[in-house]
């Protein structure tokens, strides 16, 4: 308890070296400059790191198998629902994200971009919001099930250039089919996502793909170059979290 006491202490009294130090536990590829700037009239949020560089999927990922953890598991997926045990290694976490990061890249989307994750909790959704950090675009994870109208007002709001999304959720009395309400949302939604949607067929109910918009991602995903990580600015956005809704318009 004294240690705990000792460090909440610390970080009261001196919190750049109590955040530094916690900071050393994370990869960089450039040191900060600052580990907190204060607001300016130009720029007036709160900065944290300012000009250090890194990546966040290597972090997640490469860098614990360049340190020999690869054959340890990294995701366990146990579904009650589907019956399905799997386990993922780093090293086949690893292939399973720098390939899907190549498929994303392909499609035309880079740093700075957005992509819609609109899907069951599945071990691909996890690879989807770790590939497009890996690439240095911006994920906002949407609830897979919600309706279309909640769909489409976040599809406009983030200004998304791509969606990734399974063909289905499993539910304990039935299967829902996900892209019906993808359908919707992208006819009620003003922005129309320029690379389209990749869509995870699963064997419960696969998807009927409309042309020259949606992809086959397990199809597609083998036969790509994988991607590298993207270095990023510590102040750049990992993601968008929306609000509910329920009160008005959701908010990022």
């Amino acid at each position: 308890m004294s240690a705990y006491k000792d460090m909440h202490e610390l970080s009261i009294k001196d919190p750049d070296s109590f955040w530094s130090e916690a900071a050393k536990g994370i990869y960089w590829n450039r040191r900060w400059d600052a580990v907190c700037s204060e607001p300016t009239g130009e720029d007036p949020g709160y900065r944290w790191f300012k000009g250090g560089k890194l990546n966040t999927c290597y972090n997640a990922v490469d860098r614990h198998v360049k340190e020999g953890r690869g054959e340890q598991n990294a995701i366990i997926y146990d579904s009650p629902v589907t019956g399905q045990v799997q386990h993922y290694t780093y090293n086949q976490l690893l292939d399973e994200v720098s390939r899907l990061a190549g498929l994303i890249r392909d499609q035309g989307v880079g740093k700075g971009d957005r992509v819609i994750i609109y899907m069951p909790m599945i071990p691909q959704a996890v690879f989807a919001m770790l590939a497009c950090a890996r690439l240095g675009a911006v994920h906002s994870v949407v609830f897979g099930g919600f309706a279309g109208k909640e769909l489409a007002t976040r599809v406009d709001d983030a200004k998304a250039k791509l969606i990734l999304a399974a063909s289905c959720g499993i539910e304990p009395t039935r299967v829902v089919p996900y892209m019906p309400m993808v359908n919707e949302a992208l006819e009620l939604s003003t922005h129309q996502p320029e690379a389209g949607v990749l869509v995870w067929q699963r064997e419960q109910q696969p998807a009927e793909l409309k042309e020259g918009r949606d992809k086959d991602w397990k199809a597609l995903v083998d036969s790509v170059v994988p991607a590298d990580c993207t270095i990023v600015d510590a102040t750049d956005p990992l993601y968008i979290l929306y609000t509910s809704g329920t009160t008005g318009t959701p908010k990022g």
